[in-house]
């Protein structure tokens, strides 16, 4: 029998994590929010009411909604503080010995049926399943960003999770308001096995001077009709997310075509990591983003 949830801890109070939270509690369940320190679990609760007020202006939710919502998200700055949780879900960063640590830490805390999901976009979920004491229980729920406004998420079974534990995800996921995709465990999983080479070759473009960053953005903007260039895109993510996605690509499917592009690996060293650090591919530090290229 599937798991009912009530009660939802969220690990990582950044740009994931505060999203997750976000969407969790305007879907009645109560949240508790946990991150390294106190202050970036403020952070993460400021941001979240900052977004919520956005849609109340927008009139997507009403401001009673809002102030219900945040109501139900309580800060756990321990993971003694998510012990009452049915689900945690881990949004950290996106490295696979920090996850993997932060699960070995995690599980003498909760109890035997708590279910534990991860955000990983590229990692797999078996390999991380194993650093639990509870793999039945494990699997990815691989939200999209930003959270409160993409529609689909991506569930992935690692090789041990039961079908109870897939059957209360999906559940769970439909609760929000989202729609389901399933995966297999292969490295970066559907979406971002599509999208994140595609990044990866508009970075190759500009490295080898096809085409400035603002010619390669308008090109598939206008050309192939997507919302944003790739490279613009590349910033919204993370130049660093990105990197590492295409290192699990190229690591785990041994092809020379996932190989990171230099220019990637050079933006990324220079801690130019795209719109969270004022720098990437476009200058953010102005007025109005200014191509670097």
């Amino acid at each position: 029998m599937s798991i009912e949830i009530k009660t939802v801890g969220v690990i990582g109070a950044g740009q994931m994590g505060s999203g997750i939270a976000h969407v969790c509690s305007l879907a009645g369940f109560d949240v508790r929010l946990h991150d390294l320190s106190e202050d970036r679990i403020h952070t993460g609760l400021a941001t979240i009411n900052g977004n919520m007020a956005r849609q109340v202006s927008k009139e997507a939710i009403t401001d009673a909604e809002r102030q219900a919502a945040l109501s139900r998200i309580q800060p756990a700055p321990t993971y003694d503080d998510l012990a009452a949780c049915d689900i945690v879900i881990e949004a950290a960063t996106e490295n696979e010995e920090v996850k993997r640590k932060i699960f070995t830490a995690l599980c003498p805390s909760l109890r035997p049926e708590t279910m534990i999901a991860t955000n990983t976009s590229s990692i797999s979920i078996t390999r991380l399943a194993a650093s639990t004491d509870r793999p039945e229980r494990f699997i990815g729920i691989h939200f999209m960003n930003p959270v409160p406004v993409m529609q689909l998420v991506e569930l992935i079974r690692g090789i041990a999770t039961e079908d109870p534990t897939y059957e209360s995800a999906k559940e769970f996921i439909g609760k929000l308001g989202k729609t389901t995709t399933v995966s297999e465990d292969f490295p970066a999983f559907i979406v971002n096995r599509i999208l994140l080479p595609m990044i990866n070759e508009a970075i190759y473009t500009l490295y080898e001077g096809v085409g400035s960053v603002e010619a390669i953005d308008t090109a598939m903007r206008l050309g192939a009709n997507h919302p944003m260039g790739p490279l613009q895109l590349a910033d919204f993510i993370g130049l660093d997310t990105c990197l590492s996605v295409m290192q699990v690509l190229h690591e785990g499917l041994a092809d020379s075509k996932y190989r990171p592009c230099p220019l990637l690996v050079k933006y990324v060293e220079a801690g130019w990591l795209g719109r969270k650090a004022k720098r990437g591919f476009y200058d953010y530090r102005g007025e109005k983003p200014v191509p670097t290229r």
